[in-house]
């Protein structure tokens, strides 16, 4: 599926989910909610009717309270076969434990995301998006059924191709590691939007992908 994010979202509007569900994909449309519990509410409410919308997301970090209204603002009419699923956001793949002291936040990345975790899934949650580093344990806390949805895939390749400083992600790892590691879906944007040849570096993501599942 493709992902519509804040940016396009911004600029765009909902015309870019109708456009989009017009080729046939599914839509994970990552705008982050973090509000009051009504807002929220009436966010994921409102989204939820878009054409094609297979996934959204709040953050974790807004409480039980607010996880809670917008799954049951989701829920609301909706047969559960026939509705998105609902993402909690845990921690960003930007921070690092150091980043977490700075917002007041403290422990390792780790143990906050499988904590995050476990209150989603408390609020009624699908799942979560959390960094690659966190999945197995969040496997082992949450279940089988539990959705992970895993950003900051780096594959190996683009990392040995250059000499840059690998960006804003902080806890990184391959498609392979990430799918072996217990992965529902892999979030990738940079190694094909930024790659001289994206189509063939899509593609040498999805074997690396068939060959990690084997």
């Amino acid at each position: 599926m493709f992902k519509i994010n804040v940016h396009l979202f911004t600029a765009e509007g909902p015309d870019a989910v109708r456009k989009l569900n017009k080729l046939g994909v599914g839509v994970f449309l990552d705008l982050k909610f973090h509000d009051i519990p009504n807002t929220v509410a009436g966010a994921v409410a409102a989204t939820a009717n878009l054409p094609g919308i297979q996934l959204l997301d709040v953050h974790a970090t807004g409480g039980l309270k607010m996880m809670r209204a917008g799954a049951e603002a989701l829920a609301a009419g909706r047969p559960r076969s026939n509705r998105p699923k609902l993402l909690g956001i845990t921690i960003l793949t930007s921070m690092d434990e150091h980043a977490l002291r700075q917002v007041g936040i403290s422990g390792t990345p780790g143990a906050r995301v499988v904590s995050l975790a476990r209150l989603a899934k408390r609020a009624g949650l699908d799942g979560v998006v959390a960094s690659p580093q966190e999945v197995r344990q969040i496997r082992r806390a949450c279940g089988r059924e539990f959705l992970i949805v895993v950003p900051g895939i780096r594959p190996a390749a683009t990392e040995e191709k250059t000499s840059k400083p690998r960006d804003d992600q902080a806890r990184v790892a391959t498609p392979g590691e990430a799918i072996r590691a217990g992965a529902d879906y892999l979030v990738v944007g940079r190694p094909i939007t930024a790659a001289a040849d994206p189509r063939a570096a899509a593609q040498a993501i999805v074997e690396e992908i068939s060959e990690a599942m084997r």
